[in-house]
């Protein structure tokens, strides 16, 4: 079962098949249940970065570069929003067009009973978001490189990087935590658990 977030309402919906089901009871705690979808998450992602990083030395071609990379992060795009969030934790976003034209973005994760949570692979969940955190982070500090040292040619391919795997973290983030309100309310109160923090340590230190 899937917890549907969408624009509208929240449902729950069965679109995990029953194969899915059936793999959740083998014991995969820290065994790597999908090592092929585990690798290609890691694989095109890194790869970009690193043909971004060593392009000069690779190839002379700008044109040649900017392709390898841009086809590199359409397919990490593809792979992570449509194959590797399902199988490695359980998630999954799309967007749809209803009968009256209206766009609407759905974000699902699947509902786990108390067994599926015990024998649940933390190191595939681990793999996931690491890979998924840590590269758009570099993406950014990318785009203000090129920008402070005026490389203004790769900013566009940057730019590239930035969206398609920020909106996967975004995705994915709206997956887990739930709709637009439990991430506003989450921020809200980590930012006061913060706070108060900083108040008791000020108080002790006086």
């Amino acid at each position: 079962m899937l917890r549907q977030d969408s624009n509208d309402d929240t449902e729950d919906v069965s679109l995990f098949d029953a194969s899915d089901d059936k793999s959740v009871r083998r014991p995969k705690k820290l065994k790597i249940r999908h090592p092929v979808a585990s690798f290609f998450h890691l694989f095109f992602r890194i790869s970009a970065i690193i043909v971004y990083l060593l392009c000069e030395l690779l190839s002379s071609s700008f044109i040649a570069c900017m392709v390898t990379i841009i086809l590199l992060l359409s397919c990490d795009f593809w792979t992570v929003k449509n194959i590797t969030g399902r199988l490695m934790v359980g998630l999954r976003w799309w967007n749809h067009i209803d009968d009256d034209g209206k766009s609407h973005w759905v974000f699902e994760a699947r509902k786990e009973s108390n067994q599926e949570k015990r024998t649940s692979s933390e190191a595939e969940s681990q793999i996931f978001w690491l890979g998924l955190i840590s590269c758009p982070i570099m993406w950014v500090i990318f785009a203000f490189s090129a920008l402070f040292s005026f490389k203004l040619k790769w900013l566009a391919v940057v730019i590239m990087g930035v969206v398609l795997q920020g909106a996967n973290l975004y995705g994915y983030i709206r997956c887990k935590v739930g709709n637009q309100s439990n991430l506003t309310s989450m921020a809200t109160t980590y930012l006061g658990k913060q706070f108060l923090r900083q108040n008791i340590k000020d108080d002790q230190i006086s």
